[in-house]
């Protein structure tokens, strides 16, 4: 564990985890209150994740927090359950603001928000690009009780949004503050601290610790606690990483050849484009698998279809750029592929990250070709070991080229075809399910030519 700022608080709250790791056993022993007990019921949340112990009684005592954990750890837990306890103790309008790097990870806040605060009557207001600002102002008029909100969009409605401010916000949260900050929001971070109270709370969360984290803390926490459950970079110990190691152009059939092994679990595919996610959706539609992309050139409204039909298990396999790597809580994800391997090794804990939640047990496969020796080299150093090799059979892999091949075919007409759609009315027709039918055309087309 990290020593914090706040010198004394962190020793107590650092001996306390220590000395006696059999408690506190329940979230009414952390001193959360009865009605939201019950709702961590409802939940399925029996017990207190780490960062939960760590985090809840430290926040409720009304210190600032910096919390550092791993993802899948309960962080939103972590920081719901303290507000909407004060919440209890104060009702107010615009009474918490969080903020958050993705649009998915808003709405996926949200939602444990209004699950936790249900019996309560809590209303919480979800400000994202991609949507609607009017529908937004109107949210915001309304005056709800939480924000969840990226930065971007959220700085445009305090400019432009009338008779909407933050001057009565008496918390503030930065979830996933590591990526908030690599995104480039430090301009809005600052201006947003300009015009919220300086007498509030602030949790500041994130995976990782970095420069930009530190100048964060100095500029928006007092006195912070530091609650730290991995200070090392860490996956979870029921994860089982392999690697394949293949030749770059038979990428796709290894693919085929793993989702065909591992047939029957629910699949995650990291690619490392939008172009990428969406041709491998295409091909893997083609050969008969249950496949869905989740990219960030589709529209709010695809990205969250593509999301609630993987999580109500109508599709078998998302395939998905690192937009859906940090924070997504989606529980029944069976395996994660890294079939492009991540640039930044840091992104392979987020991905591996999706699987083995909440204390079940997931498998992970990174795909290394010629050219991802060195990448896949600082993978295993910062996550400190040798991963195994996955076992393949090579002549049953060599046996799929060739149906591989064509739907490579395939997929590169029906993306050709999106494009063009795409540009003639400047719509988003990026649902790989409407684009099927050119493969029938197709065939459709052979048969005409062999009668003729």
């Amino acid at each position: 564990m990290a020593a914090g700022e706040a010198q004394e608080p962190v020793a107590e709250a650092e001996l306390g985890a220590e000395e006696e790791p059999q408690q506190p056993r329940s979230f009414r022993d952390l001193g959360v209150t009865d009605v939201l007990c019950e709702a961590c019921d409802q939940l399925g949340w029996k017990t207190p994740t780490k960062i939960q112990v760590e985090a809840i009684p430290v926040a409720l005592q009304g210190e600032d927090i910096i919390g550092l954990a791993e993802t899948g750890s309960g962080k939103t837990g972590a920081f719901a359950l303290p507000i909407l306890q004060a919440l209890l103790e104060t009702p107010q309008r615009l009474f918490a603001l969080v903020l958050t790097p993705t649009r998915e990870l808003a709405f996926q806040i949200s939602e444990q928000f209004e699950a936790l605060g249900s019996s309560i009557g809590v209303h919480s207001a979800v400000i994202v690009g991609g949507i609607d600002t009017m529908s937004q102002s109107l949210a915001l008029a309304k005056k709800p009780h939480i924000i969840i909100a990226t930065p971007g969009r959220l700085i445009d409605h305090l400019e432009n949004t009338k008779g909407f401010n933050l001057r009565a916000l008496k918390y503030l949260v930065m979830d996933e503050a590591d990526r908030i900050l690599n995104m480039d929001f430090e301009t809005e971070v600052d201006k947003l601290l300009k015009v919220i109270p300086r007498d509030r709370k602030t949790f500041l969360f994130s995976a990782t610790m970095t420069k930009k984290v530190q100048k964060l803390q100095r500029a928006a926490l007092k006195n912070p606690v530091k609650c730290a459950v991995s200070s090392k970079y860490q996956t979870v110990e029921k994860l089982q990483q392999y690697y394949i190691f293949i030749p770059s152009r038979f990428k796709d059939s290894y693919l085929v050849y793993i989702l065909n092994e591992l047939a029957g679990n629910s699949f995650m595919i990291f690619c490392s484009t939008c172009n990428n996610t969406q041709r491998t959706a295409l091909l893997l539609r083609n050969l008969g698998f249950t496949a869905i992309p989740l990219h960030g050139q589709m529209s709010q409204n695809k990205r969250l279809g593509s999301l609630n039909k993987f999580k109500a298990k109508a599709r078998s396999i998302l395939l998905a750029t690192d937009v859906a790597s940090r924070g997504l809580d989606i529980p029944h994800v069976d395996v994660v592929i890294n079939f492009d391997i991540p640039t930044h090794s840091k992104d392979y804990i987020h991905r591996v990250g999706r699987t083995a939640r909440a204390g079940r047990s997931g498998k992970s496969i990174t795909f290394v070709t010629q050219y991802d020796v060195e990448l896949f080299q600082r993978i295993e150093h910062l996550i400190g070991k040798k991963l195994p090799a996955f076992p393949t059979q090579e002549e049953e892999v060599m046996m799929l080229t060739e149906r591989v091949a064509e739907a490579q075919r395939f997929a590169r007409m029906e993306l050709r075809e999106q494009g063009e759609k795409k540009r003639s009315r400047d719509g988003d027709d990026d649902d790989t399910e409407e684009a099927i039918g050119i493969r029938n055309r197709v065939a459709g087309g052979k048969k005409k030519k062999r009668k003729a």
